[in-house]
This record gives structure tokens, C-alpha cells and sequence, in this order.
């Protein structure tokens, strides 16, 4: 499953490494949350220290570490106060045995005990230590007590451990937290989005990609799309709220997170998939795919082998897929693309006429800076006359701030 890291690159993650020889994934850990976007700040503890040095975790954060409650260097001499405002989630890995017993108790006398009580950040805390510890009924009751107030208890696993024994009391691989942490703020944006995003409650079906026309069973007909405007409007879609479902063409690209996608080959595949969205419910619909114009008129059943100079392919149009859907009884609020060499506005205003859209986004694919290919785009949206909008224009951005402008300018349309 893929994630936009754009949702958790603001995201600031106050981790809290005590005493035990798990430490040492601790700094795994580090550079997990960091390769996933999060900010990343270290609090070590005394006994944490005796396994693995401050300045590993500043090297791979690339933030000083805080070790001692009373820092003169910090504002005030609160340090304490400043870490526990700026922190997002007090994620503990490894938790020991005695930090869980001064959580439960509700003691201070170090950084990390401190900061647990000033903290309004969530608390994870990720256990490590003997078996036998993990077991003793002290800690199990101290467990209890974290989970009642609140504390999210990451498990640990069951194996052979540092001291020789076997049994639960692992710390689990740093790419599994990392992932947990990742899903956790992941979920969290989404149910605000589901509450007050500018697509909440929704349903937006998208088409991205090419699609391909076969002449014979190895060869077709395509195009250059790779669909990433058209995934990236998705993945902004269900950022903004929306229940989405992706129907693509044959493209080399991750899903978006969250959303649902129906693959396909042919013109026909594709607006077979796209009818049956409107059944199962639809109120936006955006055609960014690429689709062929033609397809062969006779498939050959066999390869056709190389004979002579010239080969002759009868070809036959394709249905249009956004004009079948515009024109039916039913119609969701549509949104078409124009992609052109030249005359591109006046193309794209006919378009949007013609086929009976309310809204039309086209750029100039002939530009290599913001072709099928780039990463890049920039494009003029026109609105139908009917919402008396004027155009807008989209300077060159990413293809995600691109969507995310794309979806603001479909909710003004429609609570116009």
C-alpha cells in the first residue's frame, strides 16, 4: 500500500529511547520515520546512553539529543516544556521495564518521565526487556494502568532474547513501528477529511492512464500517458474526503492510499468499468485518461508476421467515453481534460461545449517541461457558462499541488 507523504511531512515525532539492548533499533527506527517524512526529534535516558551513543541519533535525525530535564541552553530552562508542545506523538522505543513503572506511577524526575505527564501528544510505547520481566505481574498491572490512561501499547514479540532466553519481550523490527506510525496519521487526516474535507462524503470516479487498442495478440495501439496527473488527482480526492475509485489504464504506478482501483486495457473496457460506477453511485466524475481515438477494426487472431514494405490496419472509432457519460440521465458533475499541441484553449473551450462538461482542464503536452512524462504541470481550467466562473489559471507546480488546485476549483464549482 502506498501513502502521500505530503499528509505526514509536517507530522513531528518526539522519540524516547530508554535502557536495553533494543536500542540499538532505535536508530534503525530513526531513519525509518525520517524516510517516511516525519520530523524526528531523540530523547535518551541515562541507562539508554550505556548501549548506544548521543550522536548517533543526532547523525541520523539530524537534531540535537535531549538527555538531561534541566537544559540552561533551552528558553527559560524548560526544555522539557518546549519538547512536549512541539511533539505530535511521544513514540517510547524501547520502553523498559522501569519507565512503564514510572509512567504508571505518575513520576518526574527525569526528561522522559517529565515529558510523559506534560505531553498532550498521544503516548506509544513500545516495550523491550527479559521475558520473565515481561511477565512478572508488576509489569503486567503497570501495563494495565498505561492502557486505561490512555497509552497506546505497541506488543512485543516472541523469541530468542539478548540474555538467552526465549519468550515474549522483543522489540518489534523498527520498519513495523514505523509502519504503525505512518498508518495511525494516516487514518487521523482521513477522518477529519471525512468530516470537513471540500470533497466530504463524496463519491468521485477518475479514468487516468492510456489505454491500449490490440492489432494482434503482441502488438497495439497506445499513447505516452503514464497517468500521473490522473493518480495524483486521485490520491488528492480522498485527501479532500472524497470515497474514490481509480479506473486505469495499463500504467507502472502505486495506488494511491485508500483508493480503489479497477485496471483496464481498451477504450471499451474502460467505459464498460466507468458505466458501472455510475450504477454503484457517482457525483464526480474526471476523465484524465488518455483514451485512443481508434482501434483496430479486426483484431488478427494470430501474429502478423513482417511481409512485404507496407502493412494496411483498417481502424474504426472508438465510443468517447466522457461524452456517453455526460449524456446520461443521471450525469455526476463532470470534468473533462484536454490534452493539445496547439490551439489549446480554443480546443479545449469547444470541448467543454461539445461534450456537454461543466468543467475542463487542458495544458499543452508539445511543452517537455510539463509533457505526459514530467512530474510537472501547468494548465488553464474553463468552467461551463451555466456557473458564470472565470477561467483559472494554474501556474507550473507538481502534479500533486496541481490536483490538490483541481479539486478546489470542482468544490467551487459546485456550491456555486
Amino acid at each position: 500500500m502506498s501513502f502521500d507523504l505530503s499528509v505526514i511531512s509536517s507530522k513531528n515525532i518526539l522519540l524516547a529511547v530508554t535502557g536495553g539492548i533494543a536500542a540499538y533499533k532505535s536508530a534503525i527506527l530513526v531513519r525509518r520515520l525520517k524516510d517516511y517524512g516525519f520530523n524526528v526529534r531523540v530523547v535518551m535516558t541515562h541507562g539508554a546512553q550505556a548501549f548506544i551513543q548521543p550522536l548517533t541519533f543526532q547523525a541520523l535525525s539530524g537534531n540535537p539529543v535531549h538527555t538531561e530535564l534541566l537544559n540552561p541552553e533551552a528558553e527559560a530552562g524548560m526544555g522539557h516544556i518546549e519538547l512536549a508542545r512541539w511533539a505530535d506523538l511521544l513514540l517510547v522505543a524501547p520502553a523498559s521495564c522501569d519507565s512503564l513503572a514510572k509512567f504508571a506511577a505518575g513520576l518526574a524526575d527525569d526528561l522522559l518521565s517529565t515529558l510523559y505527564l506534560a505531553t498532550k501528544a498521544p503516548v506509544w510505547v513500545a516495550p523491550a526487556m527479559n521475558q520473565q520481566m515481561w511477565a512478572a505481574k508488576a509489569t503486567q498491572r503497570n501495563l494495565n494502568t498505561l492502557i486505561e490512561d490512555g497509552v497506546h501499547v505497541i506488543m512485543p514479540d516472541a523469541g530468542s532474547q539478548a540474555c538467552g532466553d526465549v519468550g515474549l519481550g522483543r522489540m518489534p523490527e523498527p520498519e513495523e513501528i514505523a509502519q504503525q506510525v505512518k498508518l495511525y496519521f494516516h487514518q487521523a487526516e482521513r477522518a477529519i477529511a471525512e468530516k470537513f474535507g471540500l470533497l466530504a462524503g463524496q463519491r468521485v470516479v477518475i479514468t487516468a492512464g492510456p489505454t491500449r487498442e490490440a492489432i494482434d495478440p503482441v502488438r497495439y495501439i497506445s499513447n505516452h500517458s503514464t497517468g500521473k496527473m490522473g493518480f495524483s488527482i486521485a490520491a488528492a480526492c480522498y485527501a479532500a474526503g472524497a470515497t474514490v475509485t481509480l479506473i486505469a489504464g495499463p500504467v507502472s504506478l502505486d495506488t494511491p492510499n485508500g483508493v480503489s482501483r479497477i485496471n483496464v486495457s481498451s477504450a471499451k473496457h474502460m467505459l464498460d468499468e466507468s458505466l458501472q460506477s455510475l450504477e454503484r453511485g457517482c457525483d464526480v466524475f474526471i476523465a484524465t485518461a488518455a483514451v485512443a481515438d481508434y482501434r483496430v477494426a479486426e483484431v488478427a487472431e494470430h501474429k502478423i508476421k513482417k511481409a512485404g514494405d507496407e502493412l494496411a490496419v483498417a481502424l474504426v472509432k472508438n465510443p468517447d467515453i466522457v461524452a456517453t457519460i455526460a449524456g446520461q440521465s443521471k450525469r455526476p458533475f463532470m470534468v473533462g481534460f484536454a490534452a493539445e499541441t496547439r490551439n489549446v484553449e480554443a480546443y479545449a473551450s469547444e470541448k467543454l461545449v461539445v461534450k456537454k462538461l461543466d468543467m475542463i482542464a487542458c495544458n499543452d503536452v508539445s511543452r517537455a517541461d510539463i509533457g505526459f512524462a514530467s512530474d510537472q504541470n501547468a494548465m488553464t481550467v474553463f468552467f461551463a457558462e451555466r456557473y458564470k466562473m472565470d477561467k483559472r489559471e494554474l501556474e507550473k507546480a507538481s502534479k500533486q499541488e496541481i490536483a490538490q488546485q483541481l479539486v478546489e476549483a470542482i468544490h467551487d464549482a459546485r456550491v456555486k
